[in-house]
């Protein structure tokens, strides 16, 4: 019989299922959110392999969704960039806090994982951290290489060192574990000695 996760894991990948955009894994087409899905599940188990529910959860349905509000929707400026990124964790939140109800969830754990989806309590919450450090590690390693073409190396660098700092110790030695090609890691490089 399904438990509760079962159930709630089953719904948010096969919503993942529907993102029209896909990329090639393995040769085979994979749909872009449940690629990344994947990656953030790979990346919480090197993280914190021990993890909760909740957190498992809310890894799984971090970008829930994502590509029905599209980046675009909004001004393509700094602030628009923040609106956008605060009104998807809103939505992301309420969508995953909605399956795990339907799945069997209390509303205890559905709100948690809602609040996890949030990045709520950052810097005193050890699960919001390990979130956090897994997201900085899938951008590091799935999506990096590609978004460093597109601007110049100073904002790059800005770029990583944000990210660096919302990591935890932990987060930075998996970090600096990635295979990366010799432009990126350079660039990293620059971004950690800067």
């Amino acid at each position: 019989m399904a438990t509760p996760y079962d159930r709630a894991l089953a719904a948010i990948d096969a919503a993942h299922a529907l993102d029209p955009k896909t990329v090639t894994v393995d040769g085979a087409p994979v749909p872009y959110e449940l690629h990344y899905a994947n990656k953030m599940t790979s990346y919480l188990t090197k993280r914190a392999p021990a993890a909760s529910e909740p957190l498992r959860l809310a890894i799984r349905a971090q970008h829930f969704r994502r590509w029905e509000v599209p980046r675009d929707s909004y001004p393509m400026t700094r602030v628009g960039y923040h609106a956008w990124r605060n009104a998807l964790k809103k939505r992301q939140a309420e969508l995953a806090r909605a399956i795990c109800v339907e799945a069997g969830y209390g509303a205890a754990d559905a709100e948690r994982v809602a609040a996890l989806v949030r990045k709520e309590d950052l810097k005193s919450d050890a699960e919001t951290q390990v979130l956090e450090d897994v997201a900085c590690l899938v951008f590091l390693d799935d999506q990096f290489e590609e978004f460093e073409k597109s601007y110049d190396e100073a904002k790059i660098i800005a770029i990583l060192q944000k990210t660096w700092g919302k990591m935890s110790d932990e987060g930075h030695s998996l970090a600096l574990q990635i295979p990366m090609g010799d432009r990126p890691k350079e660039l990293v490089q620059k971004a950690l000695a800067g």
